[in-house]
């Protein structure tokens, strides 16, 4: 599919192509920065609701101003965590040295305002490994049979960032980091946030239905935790089925934008003690809403310095 928008100096054509059948395109004829025509936002915003995660080559030129630039014509950047220092405060590190995010994950789901769209910007790539995938959450709520849709509508579960989600990983680093990666994991953990969210929240833009799971899931309102773990596991194995998903090999000038009411994600650590390092913008989205018109509650933690 080819969209055309006329820039102040040049025509830019974008050329959408699909990567995957439920999930992901490559997006080509775009140098992504802050001046980009309205017609070409407008034409990159559809095709991300579309395709749920959309990837440009290319983008050496982008440093951390002009991707704040960018992503600032898409919506209102977040702090960098609500936890986690970042740099220029909108912009965290993705970093090896910090650990390795090796789980499903939808990003900052344990506040009530979960970030719309994310994004990722490549800085230092391993020799080989290193690649992301992306899950389509809403795909997932299609593919359950009636009982499970059911099921899943009227449910609820507690996210939380004190949940230790990265003792449930293959990721067992034993190396000489384990100071600095034990100190950022206090630093995630140093306030406590939990919110009751709806299990599948109706999405505001595309009105689609979509799972809302992923490592911050610590249980499932009115279960117990042997109730909450093997249900939790029954619908996380239903987003992460092969179809459902796209992998992303990073190159030197990558840059991804993805939809995080709409998806999970999963770094992949086989890259062995090789650095990896990312730079990630949110921005703010709203509160998740249930199929019936509830919206998240918040247990514990104000986190309205993070997105307002």
């Amino acid at each position: 599919m080819t969209l055309q928008a006329d820039h102040t100096t040049t025509t830019v054509l974008p050329e959408v192509t699909r990567v995957g059948g439920r999930i992901g395109a490559r997006v080509d004829g775009v140098r992504l920065g802050g001046d980009l025509a309205p017609e070409t936002v407008s034409a990159i915003r559809s095709a991300l609701l579309q395709h749920k995660v959309l990837f440009f080559r290319g983008q050496q030129h982008l440093d951390d101003d002009a991707h704040l630039a960018f992503v600032r014509l898409f919506g209102e950047p977040t702090v960098a965590h609500p936890t986690v220092a970042g740099e220029k405060t909108h912009i965290l590190p993705v970093d090896s040295d910090r650990g390795k995010a090796n789980s499903w994950h939808t990003d900052v789901t344990f506040v009530d305002r979960i970030p719309a769209i994310s994004s990722l910007r490549t800085l230092i790539l391993p020799p080989y490994g290193g690649s992301t995938v992306w899950a389509n959450t809403a795909a997932a709520y299609d593919g359950l049979p009636v009982p499970l849709k059911n099921l899943v509508d009227e449910l609820w579960a507690v996210h939380t960032n004190s949940y230790d989600y990265s003792s449930h990983t293959e990721n067992a680093d034993t190396t000489a980091d384990d100071d600095k990666i034990a100190a950022y994991r206090a630093e995630f953990r140093s306030t406590t946030y939990e919110t009751e969210h709806p299990v599948v929240r109706v999405h505001p833009e595309s009105g689609e239905r979509a799972l809302l799971l992923g490592h911050f899931v610590r249980e499932f309102v009115g279960l117990n935790s042997k109730e909450s773990q093997a249900l939790f596991h029954l619908l996380q194995d239903r987003v992460t089925r092969l179809e459902n998903t796209v992998r992303w090999s990073w190159d030197e000038g990558d840059f991804a934008i993805f939809d995080n009411r709409a998806t999970q994600h999963y770094a992949v650590a086989d890259y062995d003690d090789h650095r990896r390092s990312l730079r990630r913008i949110t921005l703010a989205g709203d509160i998740p809403v249930a199929p019936g018109g509830a919206r998240s509650v918040v247990r514990t933690g104000d986190a309205s310095h993070y997105s307002n």
